[in-house]
């Protein structure tokens, strides 16, 4: 074994849900409680990595995807040897393709085996001694933020919630009803003045409603306009939207895959591209992705809604991929987090600056957690 190889002893996913009193709204349903797996990595050193898997939907997903974790993926890595996380990644994304396929799931494959990765990088780097963010490749710790997950009700008391926790950027859900979209915007953008200010629609419409919703947001100088339709319909539709509609576009979490990645980088339909390191690919895919999002001359702006730890393993992908972009946090209620987020629970000015400690930075305690936990 190569000095820099690693044992993976073993590895371990726990399923955390927090309910809500407000529901996380968005255009195809509603969250009535978070769901989280988080995921533990330990080596023959002793060294412990944390990762996250995406869990969000559908509602009983997130304890299938623990079980995926620990029946199907830790027995394929634990007791084997490698010098990366890379060549984990490799290994599980191909010893479980077929049963991927077979059992119609490539998305729960993927999304578990991207939490492992994650866990992975964190422990690599602290067997480096290195930050993670400096591993890869960045020069500074601060990095800009947005606050999303404005809900269509009671948009501006939760925008004027997250200004006063020092956020400047804001991203409002629509593809509601037209006229209560177009009245939150204008409510939104009175607050902000001229400050950034963009919109999710979830996937809501189809290209036909999207060519006349579009153009009718322009008044709003929106910074984006994310995903207005599927993430999976014919590329010429959203080269039509492109087209019929000055306001810059946005996608990327629903996209998977290097081959998938590489058609909407090419050309000049999105501006902002937002790979999601919890749903696909981990640090391993993501890193190569942002990386071809910045040489293609798009923005790389990471999308997160989860807990935690993909929290900060997107904060310490943007800041050591660099760029002009923009990490996602959520600004619904969620301790799962608050409390596992470290340095990115404090928002200063618009931005957060990751430590210098090894690895994602933290040593999670997942004690006061204990009453959400249900696998």
């Amino acid at each position: 074994m190569a000095s820099q190889d690693f044992v993976v002893r073993r590895v371990q996913a726990f399923c955390y849900r927090y309910p809500l009193s407000t529901p996380v709204v968005t255009s195809f349903g509603r969250m009535l409680d978070r769901p989280t797996v988080f995921v533990r990595v330990e080596d023959a050193d002793g060294y412990v990595g944390w990762g996250e898997v995406w869990a969000n939907f559908p509602a009983p997903g997130a304890e299938h995807r623990t079980r995926i974790v620990n029946d199907i993926l830790a027995p394929l890595v634990e007791a084997v040897a490698a010098g990366s996380p890379h060549d984990v990644f490799e290994r599980l994304t191909q010893r479980t393709a077929v049963l991927a396929l077979q059992c119609g799931e490539p998305g729960p494959f993927a999304q578990a085996i991207a939490g492992i990765d994650i866990a992975l990088w964190d422990l690599h780097a602290k067997r480096q001694g290195l930050p993670l963010w400096r591993m890869l490749g960045g020069e500074r710790p601060t990095i800009r933020v947005y606050a999303s997950g404005i809900n269509p009700t009671g948009s501006r008391a939760m925008a004027e919630a997250a200004l006063r926790r020092g956020h400047r950027a804001l991203k409002l859900k629509i593809g509601f009803d037209p006229a209560a979209d177009r009245a939150n915007l204008a409510s939104l953008r009175a607050l902000l003045g001229s400050g950034f200010l963009a919109t999710d629609a979830n996937q809501a419409w189809s290209l036909e409603q999207a060519i006349v919703h579009a153009p009718a947001l322009e008044e709003f100088n929106l910074a984006w306009l994310e995903e207005p339709i599927r993430a999976d319909r014919p590329w010429p539709e959203w080269q039509a939207l492109r087209k019929a509609s000055r306001v810059p576009l946005a996608a990327g979490e629903n996209v998977a895959g290097h081959a998938a990645f590489a058609q909407v980088i090419g050309g000049d339909v999105l501006e902002f591209v937002q790979p999601d390191v919890a749903k696909w690919g981990g640090l391993t895919g993501c890193a190569e992705v942002a990386r071809s999002i910045l040489a293609s001359g798009k923005t790389f702006c990471p999308h997160y809604l989860g807990g935690g730890i993909g929290l900060l393993a997107s904060a310490h992908l943007l800041a050591g991929i660099g760029g002009d972009g923009l990490l996602e946090i959520d600004a619904n209620d969620n301790p799962l987090r608050d409390d596992f987020c470290g340095p990115v629970a404090k928002v200063t000015d618009g931005t957060i600056t990751l430590t210098d400690l090894p690895g994602l930075g933290i040593d999670p305690d997942f004690a006061p957690a204990a009453a959400y936990r249900t696998l």
